[in-house]
């Protein structure tokens, strides 16, 4: 398992001095400003770099990193990773987790019924709905289910093993 969370993307350049203009794929973009280094990845290399100075702009965070000191080099990591250590990820609060556990996840009903694994997490204005496919049928229809506590009965990150409750009309839709 990769041990590192993306945390952005570069989207471009920022002024003449190297700064990359990154869009945030995190949920905390401030978390930027407690971090001393990151991650780059471009075209499947990984180099670390110091960062020298944090900002925001509307919705973008400009980092300037140290050894990238014009808007020529700065340009050439458009479409980069922003990458952390797992390390420096945010804690976890009881029943949280992190979105790359859930991927591949099996999903069982109460009842122990094999409803198939989660290929795709949606993120809707009030909570997230995860696509579980079909495993048992060729062809057959994502079922969705809502990541709420009146259906995710038990998450085993460690088995990757979903236990849920499908609400009435989920099977359905």
């Amino acid at each position: 398992m990769d041990n590192f969370f993306e945390i952005g993307v570069v989207a471009g350049t920022h002024g003449i001095r190297g700064n990359l203009k990154v869009f945030p794929t995190t949920s905390e973009p401030e978390r930027f400003e407690l971090l001393k280094e990151v991650i780059v990845e471009l075209r499947g290399r990984k180099n670390t770099y110091k960062i020298e100075n944090v900002a925001f702009h509307k919705q973008f965070v400009l980092l300037k990193l140290n050894g990238i000191n014009d808007m020529t080099e700065a340009e050439k990591y458009k479409r980069a990773r922003i990458l952390i250590d797992e390390k420096y990820a945010i804690p976890l609060d009881e029943d949280e987790y992190y979105t790359r556990d859930l991927y591949d996840m099996e999903v069982f009903t109460e009842e122990g019924e094999l409803l198939g694994v989660i290929d795709d997490i949606i993120e809707t204005g009030a909570n997230d709905v995860y696509s579980v496919k079909n495993v048992s049928e060729e062809g057959g229809k994502n079922l969705l289910i809502p990541a709420i506590k009146q259906c995710i009965v038990n998450v085993d990150v460690k088995n990757k093993k979903m236990v849920v409750r499908l609400l009435e009309g989920l099977r359905e839709i």
